[in-house]
């Protein structure tokens, strides 16, 4: 029995009563909304070790880091560091993007790297990369695509982007279209270019009864894919975004009656006044099912501090109720990030989170930041430093002149000093 049909029963539920501990939630509270789909629990029932993670309504918003080869640079050794630094600083999930190499073997490493933290995959890649191989073309049977989500759930992986919401006609909308970039997603455009050529609908569409039945056994989570966000911020809010938006949102409740576990990911480029407008879009259509958001980045011209540009688009996201923020790295548009840029991107995604944190769950996000506020007023650096996201960066800020920066102490002291009268 997966988690929604167990908190639909009633009664005392372990995993509820884990999360709403780590969360500080009524358990009661927490259990309607697990119910109604609007939290989920991101889990693989066959995987041993998994850490309770809660994304939805009322959370902390998450923040997710993707990694993997490319064709281009399969360095297994770096993806297994970039896993172990999203490890170290604090990742919530872990998604396995790889298009090069031993696919199986680098999928598997990656989800024993991740010590537990909910691990997900995109299986449109896989289905695309061998079964050109195997079948000598484009001409893949659409059940291949089913098939190789079924190995990644025997694998243990705990949630997975299928991009059922695109369907045959509007990937037609869209290459005949006139937006600035058709199709940026990969997934997208694979599904796209398969449903053309062959002249069929969706492959997760013609098969998505089995799909749910497949993810219900597993009790792992849906999440519905993005294939037509904007790519561009021109882009944003167009009738091929909406559309598949209004198809996911269909496709989400669904599941959710089944008793599936889903979310829906969202854009994308999107200029700052569109983005609370998106999310109240996409909560009204859904019934408040979990939003993953990538960015959304505000700007286009980032080129290079992407991660800034998505961070900002993030806290709007988060503060309006987005509920899963993918962090963008240093390299976005230009190069595979390196261990160092994954780093950067994951620490600006979670300073984004917290900042919208701040919004959506008042005094509660707050209180960390009244407790660094006491320490700067105090002018304690050892509790600042062990408060950062990235303490060791802060220590050697801290020292970078040797740490001799009386000079401004006294201006900072004055506002101590009793004898100093405050207007």
């Amino acid at each position: 029995m997966g988690v929604i049909s167990e908190a639909r029963c009633g009664g005392h539920v372990d995993v509820i009563a884990e999360l709403a501990r780590v969360e500080g939630i009524d358990y009661e509270t927490l259990r309607r909304r697990v119910a109604s789909g609007r939290i989920i629990i991101v889990r693989n029932n066959r995987r041993p070790k998994i850490r309770i993670t809660g994304i939805g309504e009322g959370l902390r918003t998450k923040v997710n880091v993707n990694v993997g080869t490319s064709g281009a640079i399969a360095d297994m050794k770096m993806e297994i560091e970039k896993v172990r630094t999203a490890v170290r600083y604090g990742t919530d999930t872990i998604m396995d993007l790889s298009t090069g190499g031993d696919l199986d073997y680098i999928r598997r490493k990656l989800l024993e790297e991740s010590d537990g933290i909910p691990f997900g995959t995109v299986p449109a890649y896989q289905a695309w990369i061998e079964g050109i191989r195997k079948f000598g073309g484009v001409d893949i049977p659409s059940d291949w695509f089913v098939s190789i989500v079924e190995r990644h759930l025997r694998d243990g992986v705990d949630f997975m982007t299928i991009h059922a919401g695109i369907t045959r006609d509007l990937a037609l909308r869209a290459v005949r279209g006139s937006r600035i970039m058709p199709i940026v997603s990969r997934g997208g455009s694979i599904l796209a270019a398969w449903m053309i050529e062959n002249n069929r609908e969706n492959p997760y569409l013609e098969h998505w009864d089995y799909l749910i039945e497949l993810f219900g056994e597993y009790d792992a989570t849906i999440s519905l894919g993005d294939a037509l966000r904007p790519g561009a911020t021109a882009d944003a809010h167009d009738e091929l975004q909406i559309a598949e938006l209004v198809n996911n949102s269909k496709l989400a409740r669904d599941a959710v009656a089944k008793g599936v576990q889903v979310m829906i990911e969202g854009p994308g480029h999107m200029s700052l006044d569109k983005i609370a407008a998106d999310v109240r879009l996409m909560k009204s259509l859904s019934g408040g099912l979990p939003y993953y958001v990538l960015g959304p980045l505000v700007t286009d011209v980032a080129i290079g501090y992407d991660h800034i540009a998505a961070a900002i688009g993030a806290a709007i996201a988060a503060a309006a109720g987005a509920d899963l923020i993918c962090y963008l790295t240093p390299s976005e548009h230009l190069s595979l990030p390196n261990v160092e840029q994954v780093k950067e991107g994951l620490l600006a995604a979670k300073i984004a989170a917290h900042a919208g944190d701040i919004v959506k769950l008042g005094a509660k996000a707050a209180e960390e930041d009244i407790r660094v506020s006491l320490m700067r007023a105090k002018l304690d650096w050892e509790g600042q430093i062990k408060a950062s996201p990235d303490p060791e960066k802060a220590s050697k800020v801290r020292m970078q002149f040797g740490g001799n920066i009386r000079s401004f102490e006294g201006v900072e002291r004055l506002g101590k000093d009793t004898s100093v009268e405050r207007s």
